[in-house]
């Protein structure tokens, strides 16, 4: 399905900008980024509670920000795309 994670940290010190890169980081390693602090996922549903007790363990319940969207396997009609960074089918091959 894909599960778009969105968040909020708040960087007004040094621990929160240390929060941000984790969370940036973590994010990256299950999706791709489509905004600064968003990024669509094509995971299962085990896989998606793993990640987001992940994530919960590295912000800051009372200063940051954490959502997650669940768009489902049939998501290619609930997502429209306009402007730069066109995207692509998340479940075909990549080549870099």
């Amino acid at each position: 399905m894909l599960v778009l994670i969105s968040y909020d940290v708040n960087t007004q010190t040094a621990a929160g900008k240390k929060r941000l890169r984790k969370v940036a980081k973590e994010c990256q390693n299950y999706g791709r980024r489509v905004q600064n602090s968003v990024f669509e996922c094509i995971m299962d549903t085990a896989k998606a509670r793993v990640v987001k007790e992940i994530l919960l363990k590295i912000i800051d319940i009372e200063k940051d920000s954490l959502r997650f969207y669940y768009l489902g396997d049939k998501y290619k009609n609930k997502v429209e795309h306009y402007g730069i960074k066109e995207s692509y089918d998340l479940n075909e091959t990549l080549l870099v």
